[in-house]
């Protein structure tokens, strides 16, 4: 019986990936947990009144595209945050920002593209659903460096003619995951235009928007209206997952022109599967308060001034501008990740699991990604070990 061959040549995914290097040896110390994004501040305390008080909702189908409620609550969330207006049927919840990021590919990806086989354009490294979205849809995925050369962001600009006038979508993430680089207004502005060039959409994951360190982080949808771009040139997610220490709760939403609108709506009709009524509350109460995100906010900044400090005047270190990772170089990202398991017990993801080999380089290869979602005194005693012994 045969099997599909768009997929036959992913790698294992970053995390089963990791168990086979490291399980197979004892940790040098008690075990410390940084490689998952999985936030491990306190959730709002309010999840569990709501959550209380809405149970029934599990007895009904909930609404495919979100309550009027949640969607006018992301509304004014997104004209609060970023002073642009868009109406509720240019919004959908998602059940994690995962599927909409799959699902946008698939709802907006054209099956040709100036004649020839489309192209989707992501940064590498990368989160790994981007790449799995333009497989399904028959794309042929162009991986473009995102290195310190390029203040860790993708120069899709650099990119030939001939590649970019087969692009249909193009990826960005910011504050981007793994290196917490933040795209500036004019990056997002020159995107923008380079779109309209040729004639591209735009999907920006800007799930760690919330988590910065000096000034908030632009957003597309405010450079678009500024520039008084095409709509339909901008597809736009948000996640509780980070923002509001809310990763099980897998609610987040798309934001996009009316027509991307109605197709990726259209999709979701058939093929999706919409947020349970109770959680829809939940979200609903988590968009229209602040103080928790602040909180939890201050607590990312603590712990990115000690890493400042702990690893001031190592060469290659930079502080990130937003997230909350921390992307070190080191002379293998494999063989330190095995090295300060064997030896401290820290447990960290090595750079090469979240990129692909394009050009002959792997841009991740010589990196580690160390999360810094442990409270803050476990925080720190995981990257002084990590210091001492990757780099002492």
């Amino acid at each position: 019986m045969a099997f599909p061959e768009r997929f036959s040549n992913l790698p294992d995914y970053a995390f089963p990936r990791l168990r086979k290097l490291l399980d197979a040896h004892a940790p040098g110390g008690a075990p410390i947990a940084m490689t998952i994004g999985e936030p491990r501040h306190a959730m709002p305390d309010f999840v569990g009144p709501i959550l209380a008080a809405n149970l029934s909702g599990f007895g009904v189908y909930p609404p495919n595209d979100g309550t009027p409620e949640l969607l006018a609550a992301i509304s004014a969330w997104i004209a609060r945050r970023y002073s642009v207006t868009v109406a509720e049927d240019r919004l959908m919840v998602l059940n994690g920002t995962r599927e909409g990021l799959f699902n946008a590919c698939i709802a907006l990806c054209p099956e040709v593209k100036n004649g020839k086989k489309p192209v989707v354009l992501m940064p590498n490294p990368f989160y790994q659903v981007y790449a799995v979205a333009a497989l399904t849809v028959g794309a042929e995925p162009v991986y473009v460096p995102a290195t310190a050369a390029t203040g860790f962001l993708p120069d899709y600009g650099s990119l030939p003619k001939d590649v970019l006038d087969r692009v249909a979508l193009a990826y960005i993430c910011s504050p981007a995951n793994p290196q917490g680089a933040v795209a500036s207004k004019e990056y997002l502005a020159d995107l923008l235009a380079l779109a309209e060039k040729h004639d591209f959409r735009i999907l920006a994951d800007e799930c760690y928007s919330e988590i910065w360190r000096e000034a908030p982080p632009p957003g597309l949808l405010q450079v678009a209206q500024a520039q008084d771009a095409d709509p339909e040139r901008v597809v736009v997610f948000h996640s509780l997952s980070k923002r509001s220490n809310l990763p099980g709760l897998r609610s987040g939403f798309v934001a996009a022109g009316p027509e991307c609108m109605v197709r990726i709506r259209q999709l979701r009709s058939f093929a999706g599967a919409p947020l349970p009524l109770p959680l829809q509350r939940v979200a609903e109460a988590c968009w229209q308060d602040e103080g928790h995100v602040d909180a939890s906010r201050a607590l990312y900044q603590a712990k990115f001034r000690d890493a400042d400090r702990i690893f001031a005047g190592l060469q290659g270190y930079q502080a990130p501008g937003g997230g909350f990772f921390l992307w070190l170089p080191v002379e293998d990202g494999e063989q330190a990740a095995l090295k300060l398991w064997r030896e401290t017990g820290v447990r960290v993801l090595p750079g090469g699991y979240l990129s692909r080999d394009a050009g002959g380089q792997n841009p991740g290869k010589g990196y580690i990604r160390v999360a810094l979602v442990a409270p803050q005194e476990e925080t720190y005693r995981g990257l002084t070990m990590l210091r001492d012994c990757i780099y002492g």
